[in-house]
């Protein structure tokens, strides 16, 4: 490797180390790509961390690109991709919603509607919760850190502004004002009991006060107010006095207060027994929306193997941190100086993945509030996706001060939380392991992966299987598989234990044969990709990264069932070639009673019975529960495609069970109106032509 490592070319760029068995270990950036991975093999690392990781490599590849700050975004885009087993990584579980307003016409639609001329819905704006990709036709607000504070927020806007919720197709079938007119939560549009440019008008100051632009707001609001009272309007003056009083009382109401900023983020480290949560607190138009705690993970490995890579950067870290450091340690203090340091170094590393992953996907505000600082060249490539200037402050004072100690103390609590979680679980996978008797160490523990299998169907209908993953005490969502069984009589069980059982370990099998060979191709002769050119990178960074499936066979599958399904299951591994000891069968109890299951096994074991209040009994009705679930959801869902043939109808935004029966009927089944126009589709009743141009796209994406 280190011959191969010296025909590197002296330029920035990216490089990523890979194991035998093709799986991706570490992706680092450098400003000279030739001096920093030589370094991995010039060097004698021990029984390291990185030593251990450096004894794995048997393929590299590098990626040349024209700067460090491009080197940067490429690696973190990697790293969010391809998840290298010693990188920090921040998993975004979901996306942050937003609170979207929708465009409107420049002059209002009219359409007949029972005895009189209704407006249509598109010329009159609506508020609405969403969460998704953006566009630029609509106005999105946001993000926010949860459903919560969109709804809050949406509601707050009512109050003042009086804006409609309603979807398109109630607004265009109305002809009297609903319940929101009538406590005063609307104007009613759909009867036209506002004009369009009043209606317009309260939009934009709605969207002004989102902005964060409240003091202007109030002062047009009172121009506005006595201008209509010079010119003896008083009854529209008061209309406006009542929207002041309102606004007022709304901003009263609010929990905090700005921090002077319009757009601010605040960020937040703490770092325990090794873990670390970083804490995210979102103001927006001028209000603290909440927060949102991440826990990195892969955490201690990552840091040690940054360590080697962060070179001059953490110089220049420690020379930060003893100049910041107190009188009382400047003398016969060392080893706490020394531990404070190491924690600087390791917080700042966090923060500098978190942000660098984060931003990724959601535009950065103007300011980024942190405890400890973010690299300029970070601040700049952030700069450059949103086109404005990014400014960082570590040292706060006043309101700002106070923001930043709050999410400090959120920080400590989510850990503490996550911490005392962890230890009862971990203490939960530590018991059931030794139910079955197994003499499992603290790392083997930690990397236990238990699979469970569920069948589910209605009568034989519609039947799913699922598998669901347990491994480092929790369960993994993003591993979890559901298998449509086919070829079947209806409501055999057996059969579709050995149908999934087979699908399922025969892939992984057949992979991971495959894999061992290639790994000894690789041995005999590593290669190198060769580096990009100079001024390519735009091809690397927007080359789509195919995700890796994890292949590992589990050390434990459960089966949700006695001793029928145990011994298909026990077939099914016999002719794979597989241990049939991994089986364990989870049979009801007398009864069928919860709490009463007994654990079965395929290799002839006796049966354990455990009592109610165990912990291992309690962690298996835990995993077996999860798979029942989600085998139960993934057969309604099934059983209702077969039954409507309209499931990917109702995927879609705005379509419900009524739409969806029109949309049916009038082109005869889901096929008809994939090949319908637009234009088709809106002339069934309650498609509007946003809503027909989304079914269109969505059902011929």
């Amino acid at each position: 490797m280190l011959q191969q490592a010296l025909q590197l070319p002296i330029l920035p760029g990216v490089y990523r180390y890979f194991d035998a068995a093709d799986q991706l270990l570490y992706v680092g950036k450098a400003k000279n790509l030739k001096r920093r991975v030589c370094s991995y093999f010039q060097k004698d690392h021990g029984g390291s961390r990185i030593g251990h990781m450096v004894s794995k490599i048997v393929r590299m590849e590098t990626t040349v690109v024209r700067s460090e700050a491009e080197a940067l975004l490429l690696e973190n885009n990697l790293i969010k991709t391809q998840n290298p087993k010693y990188n920090i990584l921040f998993r975004d579980d979901k996306s942050y919603p937003y609170l979207k307003i929708s465009a409107a016409s420049a002059a209002p639609a009219k359409a007949t509607s029972g005895a009189g001329a209704v407006p249509q819905a598109h010329s009159f704006p609506r508020i609405s919760y969403y969460r998704g990709a953006t566009d630029r036709k609509h106005h999105y607000f946001g993000p926010y850190p949860n459903a919560w504070a969109v709804k809050e927020t949406i509601q707050l806007l009512q109050r003042v502004f009086l804006l409609r919720t309603c979807e398109d197709t109630v607004f265009n079938n109305r002809t009297r004002p609903c319940l929101l007119h009538q406590i005063k939560r609307c104007t009613a549009p759909c009867v036209g009991l506002i004009s369009h440019a009043d209606y317009l008008a309260d939009t934009e100051q709605a969207e002004a006060l989102l902005r964060g632009q409240t003091d202007t707001l109030v002062r047009k609001l009172e121009a506005r107010m006595m201008d209509l009272a010079e010119q003896m309007e008083y009854e529209q003056a008061a209309q406006v006095r009542d929207r002041i009083a309102s606004l007022s009382t709304v901003l009263q109401q609010q929990s905090v207060e700005t921090v002077g900023d319009a757009d601010v983020d605040i960020i937040s480290i703490v770092r325990q027994g090794g873990k670390a949560c970083v804490n995210l607190a979102m103001v927006r138009g001028g209000r603290h929306l909440g927060d949102r705690p991440y826990f990195p993970s892969q955490l201690e490995a990552a840091l040690a193997m940054q360590t080697e890579d962060s070179g001059s950067d953490d110089a220049a870290v420690a020379d930060a941190s003893v100049a910041q450091a107190t009188p009382d340690t400047a003398d016969g203090g060392n080893m706490a100086q020394t531990s404070a340091l190491s924690d600087a170094q390791a917080q700042k590393q966090i923060l500098t993945a978190f942000v660098a992953q984060h931003y990724l996907s959601y535009p950065a505000p103007p300011l980024l509030i942190t405890s400890h600082a973010i690299d300029k060249s970070l601040l700049a490539v952030l700069a450059e996706g949103t086109g404005k200037t990014i400014r960082n402050q570590t040292q706060p004072r006043g309101e700002r001060k106070t923001w930043l100690e709050m999410a400090h103390k959120n920080a400590q609590l989510q850990l503490a939380r996550l911490l005392s979680e962890e230890g009862s679980q971990k203490a939960r996978t530590q018991a059931l392991a030794q139910a079955l008797q197994l003499d499992l160490d603290e790392a083997a523990l930690n990397e236990w992966r238990i699979e469970c299998f569920d069948i589910s169907h209605t009568a034989g209908e519609a039947t799913q299987a699922s598998c669901v993953v347990f491994e480092q005490h929790t369960m993994q969502s993003s591993e979890y598989r559901r298998y449509n069984i086919t070829g079947i009589t209806g409501g055999d069980d057996y059969a579709a234990m050995r149908q999934v059982l087979t699908r399922r370990y025969s892939k992984i099998i057949e992979a991971l044969a495959q894999q061992s060979v290639q790994g000894q191709h690789e041995l005999e002769g590593t290669s190198v990709s060769p580096p990009a050119e100079a001024g390519s990178e735009a091809t690397a960074l927007n080359t789509a990264v195919e995700k890796k499936t994890r292949l590992r066979m589990p050390d434990l599958v459960l089966i949700d069932g006695g001793k029928g399904q145990i011994s298909t299951a026990r077939e099914v591994f016999e002719q794979l070639g597989l241990d049939i000891g991994l089986l364990v069968g989870v049979e009801k109890g007398e009864g069928r009673k919860v709490g009463l299951e007994e654990l079965v096994f395929a290799d002839g074991r006796a049966k354990i019975s455990l009592p109610p209040t165990s912990a291992a009994l309690m962690l298996v009705a835990q995993i077996r529960d999860e798979a029942h679930r989600f085998a139960i959801t993934g057969m309604r869902a099934k059983r209702s495609r077969i039954r409507t043939g309209g499931s990917r109808l109702e995927d879609i935004a705005g379509i419900g069970p009524k739409r969806r029966a029109r949309l049916l009927q009038r082109f005869g089944g889901v096929q008809g109106v994939a090949n319908a126009s637009v234009q088709d589709l809106m002339t069934v009743d309650g498609i509007s032509s946003d809503l027909a141009e989304n079914i269109y796209h969505a059902l011929r994406g």
